[in-house]
């Protein structure tokens, strides 16, 4: 069973039947406790990171994922539910993440020849070794949209990187916890792995 976090902002509906299409069977919860027993979590997000974290956190949900994270759930976060793993981002002001892998969220340059933001079908590049990526080829697309990328301070955490006239990491992880800055629900085959990957940890 996966447990989606609702936390009043993101696309819900889509993620789930994409994962529902995949085999999983999902559960939409903003209960706080659901949330720090359930089996595997996943994360959405939409819009500004900030309105994400003070949506998160005037729900009283920041603690049980942390500490659901802690006990070893596997933890899914996708587009702004990527960001909000960090511990901190520059949109819009300063605002403190969840901390759970360390780095920022940072605008891209500016850039005459990019259009910001970075919108459309972009390559995931990677070398085979984190079974997220089983059966994604090095190479394939993903649909980005999306004005700010994660920063990680380890490169270890990077498990893939997308290049927008900078190389930024597009998925990340750190033992039960993982990231994926492009929707996954929009990307086709490539997103459906994915999930389904995710699913099948």
């Amino acid at each position: 069973m996966i447990t989606m976090i609702d936390y009043g902002i993101g696309n819900y509906r889509s993620v789930q039947k994409a994962l529902e299409y995949v085999g999983a069977d999902v559960v939409i919860t903003s209960d706080p406790e659901a949330i720090k027993h359930a089996d595997k979590l996943v994360l959405p997000g939409v819009g500004a990171f900030g309105a994400a974290i003070d949506a998160l956190r005037k729900r009283k949900l920041e603690q049980p994922i942390q500490d659901a994270v802690a006990q070893g759930t596997p933890l899914l976060g996708i587009c702004v539910g990527m960001q909000l793993l960090l511990d901190e981002s520059e949109e819009l002001g300063r605002h403190s993440g969840l901390g759970l892998i360390p780095g920022k969220v940072r605008k891209f340059p500016a850039n005459n020849k990019l259009k910001i933001p970075h919108m459309g079908w972009n390559q995931l590049d990677h070398d085979d070794t984190s079974p997220l990526l089983q059966d994604v080829a090095d190479g394939d697309y993903a649909y980005f949209v999306h004005s700010f990328y994660c920063d990680v301070v380890d490169s270890a955490d990077t498990i893939a990187t997308t290049d927008y006239g900078k190389a930024f990491s597009s998925i990340i992880g750190r033992n039960n916890i993982f990231g994926i800055q492009f929707h996954a629900e929009k990307s086709q085959h490539v997103g459906l792995q994915i999930l389904r990957n995710y699913a099948t940890l």
